[in-house]
């Protein structure tokens, strides 16, 4: 009788990878990042208000907290990597079973950060709490499904079509869950009081951390249960005996490819304004427009128009590359910026009119950001002739740590730099000003920044795209 179920498993599991690609495999990576979003997200929108705000922690105190943390994620983040890569794959491949393994202490560990009965202990002991169990979902949780979930892209298709679809899919992911936290979130955790100033609410930051947490877990859940890794890893003898590269061979061989070096370089930049904002988009609704429920239509806004952009995106990057729309899409969301804070607005319509334009901008680019990162991995195993996806994936996550830690410790820094008073209900003029300042010229310069490290040193054109995947394709057919 057991026997009899395994064998029937194993005949289901192998005419599954028989299975074509498809839109199951697109709407299942979706589910992946909506779930991780579901606590990243969540975390990197509110966690700085939950703490100020409820905990009555200093800004520059969370920022030190947040920073040292994703350091040490970072760190993980490469363990991770090496742990994927050189574990045997079971049954269920080499990168799905992580994210079952990992979903219930993801879900857990985010639940835990809000608790808002905290906000009556000890100055020192909230700081504890905090510090502890945010090392414990980000360095530990959160890497431990993350790392397995991006590096999957590469074994779910070997086609570069099909692995830019993911990443379309991947973004439409993330753009619904920003659309869910940034919008449902703040009906919530804000109130009006008496004088018309807009307060949080401590217990529902527990409440909605919780909730979020569950639908975490159901995409996650789902994620594992659509997928399917097509590419398989070679585990014969052979390979098992060849020689193996170390660990800093490795990274020798990464740091001398170019595209990877690049791509970190801007990714970082990208994430230092992506995460600053986020953390401080809160502070530009509530003191400088005095409407924190607005925000629920600007993230509407914002995520129609990167949505939006993903209509065309994937079309134009098949005709014209992927790098060469992306840079487009950079300029309009530089030059947005920079009119934003020039024209100082204070008209919340033409505050959404220019974001909404920003957000196609940026938005074309996004929807192409993990897609670089599969080609980098194709153009690492044509210069090697070693495909070592996790570990690649590791180390550019571990560098868009570092940006997250500077940009994440960076906003509560910047808060206590500007003057930004955590007790006060109402800011001075000058920090009003500078929130507003702070929210819109450095991402713009940052924004910038990428854009020139895009045009000038990231060398994968369409043209070099199309001839790596050749080359890739011509090497397997010969293999078999």
């Amino acid at each position: 009788m057991i026997a009899n179920n395994t064998a029937e498993k194993i005949n289901q599991y192998e005419q599954e990878q028989q299975r074509p690609f498809g839109l199951r495999d697109k709407i299942a990576y979706l589910f992946g990042d909506f779930g991780n979003d579901f606590s990243f997200l969540f975390v990197s929108s509110f966690l700085l208000v939950f703490c100020t705000k409820v905990l009555g922690i200093n800004g520059g105190v969370v920022g030190t907290i947040f920073m040292l943390s994703k350091f040490i994620d970072a760190f993980t983040d490469v363990g991770m990597g090496r742990i994927v890569d050189t574990a045997k794959p079971t049954k269920a491949g080499k990168y799905r079973p992580w994210i079952l393994r990992m979903s219930f202490p993801i879900a857990i560990s985010n639940a835990l950060m809000w608790m808002y009965f905290i906000k009556d202990w000890s100055m020192t002991a909230k700081i504890a709490y905090i510090a502890v169990t945010y090392i414990v979902w980000g360095s530990f949780c959160y890497t431990g499904i993350n790392i397995p979930y991006g590096s999957m892209a590469s074994v779910i298709s070997p086609e570069a079509k099909d692995r830019a679809s993911l990443s379309t899919f991947r973004t439409m992911g993330a753009l619904c869950a920003g659309l869910a936290i940034n919008m449902i979130a703040p009906m919530f955790l804000y109130a009006t009081d008496k004088l018309g100033n807009q307060v949080v609410v401590a217990e529902r930051f527990t409440i909605v951390g919780i909730v979020f947490s569950v639908l975490g877990l159901i995409c996650h859940l789902l994620c594992y249960s659509l997928s399917t890794e097509r590419v398989k890893v070679d585990v014969s003898e052979k390979q098992e005996n060849a020689p193996k590269q170390s660990f800093f061979g490795l990274m020798k061989s990464l740091v001398k490819n170019k595209a990877l070096v690049s791509l970190i370089l801007s990714t970082t930049l990208v994430l230092v304004a992506s995460t600053m904002t986020t953390a401080l988009r809160s502070y530009l609704f509530i003191d400088y427009f005095r409407n924190a429920k607005a925000m629920m239509l600007a993230t509407l806004v914002n995520t129609t128009a990167m949505a939006g952009s993903s209509i065309f995106a994937s079309k134009l990057a098949q005709k014209y590359g992927k790098k060469e729309v992306g840079c487009v899409g950079l300029a309009l969301a530089t030059v947005t910026l920079i009119a934003l804070y020039f024209m100082r607005v204070t008209n919340i319509t033409t505050y959404y009119a220019l974001m909404f334009v920003n957000g196609i901008g940026f938005g074309i680019y996004s929807m192409y950001s993990w897609a670089y990162l599969t080609d980098v991995c194709d153009y690492q195993e044509m210069k090697n002739g070693k495909r070592d996806d996790g570990t690649v994936y590791a180390i550019y996550s571990f560098f868009r740590k570092v940006g997250q830690a500077l940009a994440t410790g960076l906003g509560g820094f910047v808060l206590a730099l500007i003057g930004y008073q955590s007790a006060a209900t109402v800011q001075t003029a000058e920090v009003i000003n500078r929130v507003y300042d702070v929210n819109i010229l450095i991402p713009g310069l940052i924004y910038f920044a990428v854009l020139l490290v895009m045009l000038f040193t990231f060398p994968l054109s369409k043209k070099v795209v199309d001839e790596v995947t050749v080359e890739l394709k011509a090497r397997r057919e010969n293999a078999q």
